[in-house]
């Protein structure tokens, strides 16, 4: 059978990777989230280490904050999610997809051992490991008897 690859594997790196800060107006994230056609990133503070992440369903709060309230939507912070769940780099994608199945997120931050970003991992991410199983390994069963 074939070797299950890292999480890493598939993530977006750092270096390729969409962040907010909290202080960034909220309208600034929201149209480069359209811009480049992502549902969320990593919000980080000025050390670089991750206080929260902004979604597209946090974002929709904006939206009623304006109609319902008359109110100008503010800073990233007001709307972020402040609980975050992130991977370690050395899970393996089997292990990742368990989460995205026990979890309502669509993407989790990937931490080096120092608990540092170096990236994110999306169910899509995920998804596209299946190309890399070779066919034969679907639906195997044994033939031992």
């Amino acid at each position: 059978m074939e070797k299950i690859r890292l999480v890493t594997d598939y993530m977006t790196s750092i270096n390729r990777l969409i962040t907010f800060t909290p202080e960034q107006n909220i309208m600034d994230a929201i149209n480069l989230m359209l811009k480049h056609k992502i549902t969320g990133a990593p919000v980080l503070n000025r050390e670089g280490d991750i206080i929260g992440m902004i979604s597209e369903k946090d974002c929709l709060k904006v939206i009623l904050k304006a109609t319902y309230y008359n109110d100008m939507p503010g800073k990233v912070e007001d709307y972020m999610s402040t609980s975050v769940t992130s991977v370690d780099e050395d899970k393996n994608v089997e292990e990742v997809a368990e989460m995205f199945i026990d979890n309502h997120f669509k993407r989790f931050p990937v931490v080096d051992k120092r608990g540092r970003l170096i990236g994110q991992v999306s169910r899509y991410d995920i998804l596209r490991a299946t190309q890399d199983i070779k066919a034969t390994t679907w639906g195997q069963k044994s033939t031992t008897a």
